[in-house]
């Protein structure tokens, strides 16, 4: 046989592998566990970092301050260096919409060590503190909670006796760029996250989503958090893996009534997403950046070039192996992509264009190590953490 074809019958192996030892990370049933109403709700005060949010205020503001939460709560809104007019809208928003009441603090610049987010949580988190509430909820900007979705967090740490429940929130797919690169960017995330994994009481990997994650505050305090993961540009897993290590059970899953509002209409606006952090998650090791860039063409873009090579081909000794090891792969590849479509609401004829999506992302990734050696990596509404660290390791 040819070179093709082992390496088509190697991407074969790899997605049987994937579909049953990854920890079914296709599936998409990881939803919030089972909820009991406690004796007792807990105080709670959401802490939202916010650096010229004016665009999504209107929206996603409103979904916090009429929260129909049994128990006491409030929300803080840290202005983080806004330009837009950003704190004042939120105190015109509180005033106009009747409910949890707001408290609007603005932090400084970061200090040296800190990236923009985390140091805006500090600032928030420390004044939550103070107020000694159970439970905090970390929450984006961008992010729009349906009127019970606090409760039902509560409900199932409660519950579940977790210390972090966070939900992946549903991202926009309103353009076309979005619905062929944003379900992809879920789906890969729980490929190297299985939620399964996670969510077991010992776990095999750990993670959480940032937009959207309730935390005990007595977990965050022994974890020393935000402080122990202030140079992390993921800092959503690094914050998992801090609660995780001070010995607090984690939680991650697909959220039904949050979603992220933040429009991405062009490939420009998901590639920055994307590149910012792309080569952080690898440490800024060129090492696993090769590793990686190999993983991606031998799993993903290997199976429809070893079909057309087939079918393009002369009867060549190892055609037919190629072209049905490629069309097998290709075939598990975009069978386990369509629950995540699911998901998404979205037309099951995207995942056979995986492997388009795919090279995206490949592409991202390189471009996101080109930008960290040029000095401009983890570029973020006007700052860049020329070189911050990834997240901790588990």
């Amino acid at each position: 046989m040819g070179t093709i074809a082992w390496i088509a019958l190697g991407s074969l192996a790899a997605w049987l592998w994937l579909l049953l030892g990854q920890g079914f990370f296709w599936r998409t049933d990881q939803r919030l566990p089972r909820r009991e109403a406690p004796g007792t709700w807990p105080y709670v005060v959401i802490v939202v970092p916010a650096r010229d949010e004016a665009d999504v205020l209107p929206e996603s503001l409103p979904s916090l301050l009429r929260q129909s939460y049994p128990g006491e709560a409030e929300v803080i809104l840290v202005d983080d260096g806004s330009t837009d007019g950003t704190g004042k809208l939120a105190r015109e928003l509180s005033e106009r919409y009747e409910g949890l009441p707001l408290t609007v603090t603005t932090p400084g610049e970061p200090d040296p060590g800190w990236t923009g987010k985390l140091w805006a949580l500090r600032h928030g988190m420390a004044l939550a503190q103070a107020r000694r509430p159970e439970y905090l909820l970390l929450t984006d900007a961008d992010i729009a909670h349906e009127p019970d979705s606090l409760a039902e967090l509560v409900a199932a740490a409660r519950t579940n006796g977790l210390d972090l429940v966070s939900q992946m929130a549903r991202l926009r797919v309103a353009t076309a760029w979005e619905r062929l690169v944003v379900p992809a960017f879920v789906y890969f995330f729980a490929q190297l996250y299985p939620f399964r994994w996670i969510n077991k009481e010992r776990a095999r990997a750990t993670a959480a989503a940032g937009g959207c994650v309730l935390l005990r505050a007595q977990t965050a305090l022994r974890a020393g958090i935000p402080e122990s993961v202030r140079q992390s540009v993921i800092d959503d897993v690094a914050v998992a893996r801090a609660v995780r290590r001070a010995g607090g059970r984690v939680w991650l899953g697909l959220a039904e009534r949050v979603d992220s509002i933040r429009p991405y209409p062009r490939l420009s606006d998901l590639w920055r997403m994307v590149s910012r952090s792309a080569y952080a998650q690898l440490r800024h090791n060129p090492l696993l950046l090769a590793g990686t860039v190999a993983g991606l063409a031998v799993v993903y873009l290997a199976p429809p070039v070893a079909l057309c090579a087939a079918l393009s081909g002369t009867d060549a000794p190892g055609d037919a192996v190629a072209g049905w090891a490629g069309f097998l792969a290709w075939a598990v590849m975009a069978g386990t992509y369509i629950p995540m479509l699911r998901y998404y609401r979205q037309t099951l004829w995207l995942a056979p264009l995986l492997p388009f999506t795919a090279l995206l992302y490949l592409l991202m990734t390189l471009d996101s190590a080109v930008q960290h050696y040029r000095g401009r990596g983890a570029a973020w509404k006007g700052r860049t953490y020329s070189r911050p660290e990834a997240a901790p390791d588990r």
